[in-house]
């Protein structure tokens, strides 16, 4: 039952509206708790793919990181090299730094190596059509990670599979962390960057699930991911001189807008922890972000995403694409990570990272145990 039907019948039963208010927001906030615990928990049983085609061998790949400096990016592309390792295949990362130009090089030189498979890390395959349309002719399969708002195939797109976790339960993970943390009155400025679809769906989903449980938007900030450490420190200074109070959290799509917003608040005389904005994530759990939870500096959760179990992930899917098999259908865990519980289902990569071996159970499947 929704809350307009709610108070319709409670009304008819004679209740007043404060009292409906207080039973509607408490059934919400209940609500709400139940998501941020389920993915809070920890991950340690396995429950991607157990078969699947032995491993292709010879094979070389490039990758096509968008931006290293992006944490996300940089974890799932890492995951990557070390599965090519395991697998038995040569690899070559080629770094697109951030930029539309950038990364069409890096394309260009990906397509003059002549590789068996391409990966294509963090951005949008539309914004490279040209050099998909040359992967397709070349018959070059392409998984990826992050490049589309879906789960999954894109034929459309030329993508065999991109590899992500449900973006819009992130979000909505996000959200209702926020709203938890304060007491159902979140106020909200979201930052996402238009040059890439599945973050404007993420920050259009973090608004709709806020704005449904009676949160406010304070501001939407598109400004480029890229940009952020020119771009945040005077951005966070101009949005705490205009909104003030008004603004208790920060919404972003990746954790990255929070690697250079420290300084400002700081320089605001706002503590690290326990004063607003408290600032959010909805992806994808850096190193970086891991470091500003555990000590409670510029940034209270982000909804971590397991970067080299996905990198994993890619190059299986890749070798599925070359022995003309289907897509997996996995779809990886999420994770809401806060000081509570920023010690566990944390490994050696300093990030989310699942106790449930799937480099073991990928290698099995490769016929490499």
């Amino acid at each position: 039952m929704d809350r307009r039907e709610l108070l319709k019948r409670g009304i008819a039963l004679g209740f007043t509206v404060p009292m409906l208010t207080e039973v509607v927001f408490a059934d919400s906030m209940s609500d709400a708790q139940a998501i941020v615990d389920k993915y809070a928990m920890k991950m340690d049983k396995w429950d991607g793919p157990t078969t699947g085609p032995k491993a292709q061998e010879g094979k070389s790949i490039v990758i096509l990181a968008g931006d290293m400096k992006n944490g996300g990016i940089l974890g799932s592309s890492k995951g990557a090299e070390e599965a090519c390792a395991a697998i038995g295949w040569t690899v070559k990362t080629i770094d697109g730094a951030g930029s539309v130009d950038g990364r069409a090089a890096a394309f260009g030189q990906a397509l003059a190596l002549k590789p068996n498979g391409i990966i294509v890390s963090g951005f949008d395959t539309t914004e490279q059509a040209t050099g998909m349309a040359a992967a397709k002719a070349a018959n070059i399969p392409v998984v990826t990670w992050h490049s589309s708002p879906t789960t999954g195939p894109s034929p459309d797109l030329g993508i065999f599979a991109n590899v992500t976790t449900d973006p819009m339960q992130v979000s909505t993970a996000a959200a209702m962390w926020a709203y938890i943390d304060a007491k159902g009155k979140p106020g909200c400025i979201y930052f996402t960057d238009s040059t890439y679809a599945i973050a404007i769906a993420k920050a259009k989903k973090m608004q709709e699930v806020i704005e449904k449980l009676g949160g406010t938007t304070v501001e939407w900030v598109d400004t480029p991911i890229a940009e952020t450490s020119q771009r945040m420190p005077q951005l966070t200074t101009s949005l705490l001189q205009k909104h003030g109070a008004k603004w208790t959290h920060s919404m972003a799509i990746n954790d990255l807008y929070f690697d250079f917003m420290g300084p400002s608040l700081q320089a605001a005389g706002i503590a690290g922890s326990g004063q607003a904005p408290s600032n959010v994530s909805a992806g994808d759990g850096s190193e970086s972000a891991y470091q500003r939870i555990r000590s409670g500096q510029y940034q209270a959760a982000t909804v971590a995403e397991p970067l080299n179990l996905q990198g994993w992930q890619l190059v299986d899917e890749l070798n599925r694409a070359m022995a003309g098999e289907a897509w997996s259908g996995y779809v990886s865990p999420l994770h809401v990570v806060t000081k509570a519980n920023v010690e566990f289902d944390g490994g050696p990569k300093n990030g989310f990272d699942p106790g449930n071996d799937y480099q073991g159970a990928y290698k099995k499947i490769w016929g490499k145990m």
